[in-house]
């Protein structure tokens, strides 16, 4: 059972749709080597890995995809090698569990739109891909699927069926795209695939994508998944980053233990390497701490972007922090307190219970120039004498009443107040 926040990789902010084999197994001997020992143990390939001519962020219009007898998609042999013979992902899943981590899988909601042209067969019932497609149900961004009619006779049969082949390879997490913001026409589809999932004997970390999914939607969320995404695709621009914080105030009361709104995945260190192998984030150092800080105290799911061997000193030190780690681990309750202007510098200050005692404090300066500002502890509705430590430089000092906060312009304190 799915207890904490999801940690881990995910391929597509460095490779988008051009991720093969050999760049899944480096990523994770990386992983297993210098972050499995902080939390993170989930390692998920990204979108078009059944597209054998896939060779950026850009998709190929109505490419014909590597495909079963029974519409369900396979692994494309020239980038997925270890897949012949009818193996499909079950060798590199073996692999990955070796070196004690989980291996994820990007689904895209529905059917593929060549087994329904095809009118293939479909495993465990007599109806075939054109009895049970909604054509008139598609992806507006990639091309590939048609919607599942949930009404039609087959339609369990085929979600049963896909399921039970990523348990048979191994899969430990799904994320299904085209989904989490595709309400209300998609949702009798994903109490489907839900269900499908649950039951097919294995236990998976369902992820729900794009986003923003609907808010009004959350309950629905966190009864049949454990992550989804409160944003579409998040990159390595401050604009975006400034935005999180309205989203994430407006779902911090949904975050629980097995279900997590997610802010997206982190683009630190080596991103977009399949334009260039010399692109980095765009992010100051400043902007990754206050991205971290916020994704920790929030309970973000944590899924590092960028090609992780390529990952420079300060990108690790940022990943590692144990005391930033331990509070997205232990932050309960998290929420705004408050958002106001001081001294011409807007500042947001983030409040939560450390559930092993204590206060976590996040002070964040979302302005353009550095500020010196006082906390006042009663506005956490503390008071006194206390022992604090700031968790991204470990210094510890004693406070009563307010902590004095040096913050550089896009920068971010984090505290634990004892």
């Amino acid at each position: 059972m799915l207890i904490s926040s999801p940690m881990g990789w995910n391929s597509w902010d460095c490779w988008g749709a051009a991720a093969n084999e050999e760049i899944i197994r480096r990523n994770a001997e990386y992983m297993a080597k210098n972050l499995k020992q902080f939390g993170y143990e989930y390692v998920v390939l990204d979108i078009e890995w059944s597209e054998p001519t896939a060779a950026g962020h850009d998709y190929h219009p109505f490419a014909e995809l590597c495909m079963d007898e029974y519409s369900r998609l396979i692994p494309a042999e020239n980038r997925f090698p270890s897949s012949k013979g009818g193996k499909g992902f079950a060798p590199l899943a073996e692999y990955i569990h070796s070196l004690g981590l989980k291996f994820g899988l990007h689904i895209m909601r529905g059917i593929p739109r060549q087994a329904v042209h095809n009118n293939t067969k479909i495993f465990g019932t007599e109806k075939r891909a054109r009895d049970i497609a909604k054509t008139n149900s598609i992806c507006y961004w990639n091309t590939e699927m048609y919607g599942v009619d949930t009404d039609k006779e087959g339609a369990r049969a085929y979600y049963d069926s896909i399921f039970a082949l990523y348990a048979s390879w191994g899969v430990d997490f799904i994320k299904c795209d085209d989904i989490a913001r595709e309400m209300p026409h998609a949702e009798s589809e994903l109490i489907m695939l839900s269900e499908a999932l649950h039951g097919c004997g294995r236990e998976m970390v369902l992820s729900l994508s794009p986003g923003p999914a609907p808010l009004e939607k959350a309950e629905l969320f966190k009864q049949v998944s454990n992550m989804w995404r409160i944003t579409d695709d998040f990159w390595d621009k401050w604009e975006l980053l400034y935005d999180m914080f309205d989203r994430t105030q407006k779902w911090c009361t949904h975050t629980g233990a097995g279900h997590y709104p997610d802010a997206d995945m982190l683009p630190v260190g080596a991103v977009r390497q399949v334009y260039g192998e010399d692109n980095r984030t765009g992010f100051t150092e400043d902007e990754q701490y206050t991205m971290l800080t916020l994704w920790s105290i929030f309970r973000s799911p944590l899924m590092i972007g960028g090609e992780l061997p390529k990952t420079d000193s300060f990108t690790l030190s940022l990943l590692t922090n144990t005391d930033i780690l331990k509070m997205h681990k232990n932050s309960r309750h998290a929420h705004q307190l408050w958002r106001k202007e001081i001294d011409g510098v807007e500042h947001i200050l983030w409040v939560a219970q450390n559930a092993e005692g204590g206060t976590y404090l996040a002070v964040f300066n979302a302005g353009d120039r550095d500020s010196v500002i006082d906390i006042p502890l009663s506005d956490a509705e503390i008071s006194g004498k206390f022992k604090v430590r700031e968790l991204w430089s470990g210094k510890e000092f004693e406070a009563e009443d307010i902590i004095k906060a040096e913050i550089a312009a896009h920068g971010a304190k984090a505290y634990l107040v004892l």
